[in-house]
């Protein structure tokens, strides 16, 4: 298939800047993998898809305020973006400025931080930061919360907990996984309380999540790298799953990468690697029964993904009934629940 193939038209004003004020007051549009069927429900119903023994899976990472303004001791202004955290003094980053600083520059940032540059590789600056005080702390008091570009505001003091799931433990992300944002304390609960078993895995999202793909082939698409952690536990908790007659449920595209990653030899094992796994139609699924998601942009590579789990056509009807029915798109919308296609 060709990238041309996932393009759909957006109306701008389905965009949502701002979450709603509930977690889970979203809207959720159910697809059935199998039958193409679909239907319009409210995310508090996550609860009454779900079977006693069924496993939900979620990503724990938690996002960092990885964005950070400054300007180069000439006076030039610069923006970063921390992709990944090297040591406790040290990242990769993207750094925005009119000419690109070489290794050995000094930036201040946030009109309090020094960093200097030590190094390059392709599009990515490693920076330090000079001082005694370690980078996770220096952003958690000057950073700024990586809004996806398609929301054209500034971030607020309320991003950094909604753009965060109630689950986040583990800091390292510069994008959410934006499926998670739906869950509540509430809705936990109650799932819970139905038998619903819990796991998690964790893949620190990048910033090249929301790089286009530039190739018209998608054979010829090389995926950017992420960091990925399934544990023996994980592992464990979906062979119990499996073996009782229950599904697994991966919350987020996050997951579904993490969880078919550890599972490329055709059987789900611990895994503590980079994944740059690209999952489109023709992917045979070896774990993931059903997931939750957010509404994915065109010619996307996680569009590219949901088409592969739940079918090209189902797909495609169902975004153009959530067009029509002025559902919220991307990360501050409305979720999907999809099952697996019959076909993988």
């Amino acid at each position: 298939m060709k990238l041309s193939d996932f393009y759909y038209e957006l109306p701008p004003e389905l965009i949502a800047h701002y979450p709603l004020p509930e977690r889970s007051a979203s809207r959720l549009l159910v697809v059935d993998g199998t039958t193409g069927d679909y239907q319009d429900r409210y995310f508090t119903d996550i609860v009454a898809l779900l079977n006693a023994g069924d496993l939900l899976v979620f990503n724990d990472t938690r996002v960092i305020p990885a964005r950070l303004h400054g300007q180069k001791t000439t006076g030039g202004k610069v923006e970063i973006l921390i992709e990944r955290i090297i040591d406790e003094f040290s990242a990769w980053a993207h750094i925005r400025a009119s000419k690109a600083p070489k290794v050995g520059t000094r930036l201040v940032l946030e009109s309090v931080l020094e960093i200097e540059v030590t190094g390059r590789q392709d599009d990515l600056f490693q920076i330090k930061l000079i001082g005694t005080l370690p980078i996770l702390t220096a952003l958690e008091h000057y950073g700024h919360m990586p809004l996806p570009p398609y929301i054209t505001r500034q971030d607020e003091i309320s991003d950094r907990e909604r753009y965060q799931t109630v689950f986040a433990e583990r800091p390292g992300a510069v994008a959410a996984p934006t499926a998670g944002l739906h869950f509540d304390e509430d809705i936990l609960k109650r799932l819970k309380a139905k038998g619903v078993k819990f796991a998690s895995v964790t893949l620190h999202v990048g910033a090249g999540t929301f790089q286009p793909v530039r190739v018209s082939n998608l054979d010829q698409h090389v995926m950017h790298a992420e960091y990925v952690e399934v544990s023996a536990e994980t592992c464990a908790a979906v062979q119990a799953c499996k073996s009782q007659g229950g599904k697994v449920i991966a919350v987020g595209t996050t997951t579904v990468r993490s969880l078919e990653s550890a599972a490329r030899s055709g059987v789900l094992e611990p895994f503590h690697a980079d994944t740059q796994l690209f999952i489109k139609p023709g992917f045979q699924f070896n774990v993931v029964d059903a997931m939750v998601t957010n509404f994915h942009l065109p010619e996307s590579t996680l569009l590219i993904l949901i088409s592969a789990f739940a079918g090209y056509a189902n797909i495609f009807k169902s975004y153009q009934h959530a067009v029509k029915e002025r559902y919220r798109f991307f990360s501050y919308g409305d979720a999907m629940f999809l099952t697996r296609s019959g076909n993988n």
